[in-house]
């Protein structure tokens, strides 16, 4: 299995009923070899409309947060917890997020390998640590579950709508590069 068969099966995925008013899916783009994995949410409009993921607004800023740290799109690879947009932008139950999780997105972890996973939402960060209740408790903290690294991270979408978060999401977009290397040195030492 492969990236592109993964991709394959999201486009004509029928497991939940988010299929029945998607445009596109959006299995996930970027670099297949990449350390840094960022899992958002769901598609939103823009995102059903072009198949790929964060491409609107919020995707914007995620692109200028990854600039800030010397990173581009292409260098790592961006995906969503939930693989087709939700009718009228609401949020991912908990069962669309468990489906596309086992269906999807777990297999694209284990085939990418990255030595970081940046969770950029609740949603994402749910999915790998169910027990926490609140993102703000949290946020721009780096765990380590099993061999995995995990940052939690707002979405980026919350500082379209906030403008104090912006410099939030900078200053913990900045950690990723100290993380890396941190990940790095511990490899080295075993």
């Amino acid at each position: 299995m492969d990236l592109e068969s993964i991709a394959s099966a999201i486009r004509i995925c029928k497991l939940c009923s988010l299929h029945k008013n998607r445009n596109n899916t959006v299995p996930g783009s970027g670099n297949s070899r990449s350390e840094v994995m960022l899992i958002g949410e769901a598609p939103g409009a823009n995102e059903d409309k072009q198949g790929l993921p964060f491409v609107g607004e919020a995707g914007k800023f995620l692109d200028a947060l990854l600039g800030t740290i010397g990173l581009k799109r292409e260098d790592v690879f961006i995906t969503n917890a939930v693989k087709c947009r939700p009718l009228n932008n609401r949020d991912p139950i908990e069962k669309e997020v468990q489906i596309c999780t086992r269906a999807y997105l777990l297999d694209q972890i284990k085939l990418i390998q990255p030595k970081l996973i940046v969770t950029l939402g609740r949603h994402a960060m749910k999915i790998f640590f169910p027990q926490i209740r609140a993102i703000s408790d949290v946020r721009g903290k780096a765990y380590k579950k099993g061999q995995q690294v995990y940052l939690i991270l707002f979405h980026p979408a919350v500082a379209l709508y906030q403008q104090r978060m912006k410099t939030v999401l900078q200053d913990d977009f900045k950690k990723i590069p100290t993380i890396l290397k941190q990940i790095d040195l511990l490899k080295e030492s075993k």
